[in-house]
């Protein structure tokens, strides 16, 4: 369920859409809507302790006594579009489906049926080719894709971490750390820290991104 009182408490102390959605685990459409929804309603935080999710659910998103018994199946095109977008997820989109689904008053797909359509769309779609590769040969790097969050519990400061990942091309054995920089200082520590957890190095290092 939506974490409606987390979304207006943080946005109560100024948070941007964006960093609500990375904490509350939501896409920020979710976020968008529900303040929207909040401020028709009149609904601000602090909200009484007494106030759950559910009910907040029900006030910003009633369901009619008659529902629709229309099932929704999701845009296989759309998502195959949106998930070459930087941090886009199959789960947030399943996410942003159900939302959308909720409040037509449709009935989505489990989150399971979700991926099978998806994939059976894609595998229309999809080239591959084997590489071959050798054991201890090469070492894959980069920075991930999405940017995680930490937050300061003195101050509720939501600080961004980037998270910086190795894998061993061969056996994708992985190596994981995150920084609160992505400048040529952690680019360095990042390798200096990947070495010493793998005990050794490949003959061949292989980045995609340049360090800041």
């Amino acid at each position: 369920m939506t974490n409606y009182r987390e979304i207006l408490r943080l946005y109560s102390q100024g948070i941007s859409q964006r960093s609500i959605a990375a904490s509350c685990e939501c896409s920020r459409n979710t976020v968008a809507k529900v303040i929207a929804r909040a401020k028709e309603l009149n609904v601000a935080w602090p909200l009484s302790s007494e106030t759950t999710d559910g009910e907040l659910d029900k006030l910003f998103f009633p369901k009619p006594s008659h529902a629709s018994s229309l099932r929704k199946y999701p845009d296989p095109e759309y998502i195959h579009k949106e998930l070459v977008r930087h941090g886009v997820t199959l789960k947030l989109l399943w996410s942003e489906y159900c939302e959308e689904c909720r409040i037509n008053n449709e009935l989505p797909l489990m989150y399971s049926q979700f991926c099978y359509h998806y994939q059976k769309f894609a595998e229309k779609k999809r080239a591959s080719m084997h590489i071959p590769r050798k054991p201890g040969e090469q070492t894959e790097v980069d920075w991930a894709g999405k940017t995680a969050f930490i937050v300061d519990r003195d101050t509720g400061e939501i600080i961004p971490a980037y998270v910086f990942v190795a894998a061993l091309s061969y056996s994708q054995y992985a190596y994981v750390e995150a920084f609160l920089s992505q400048n040529l200082e952690s680019w360095i520590t990042a390798h200096t820290n990947m070495y010493s957890f793998y005990g050794g190095v490949t003959r061949v290092l292989i980045t995609l991104i340049t360090p800041r």
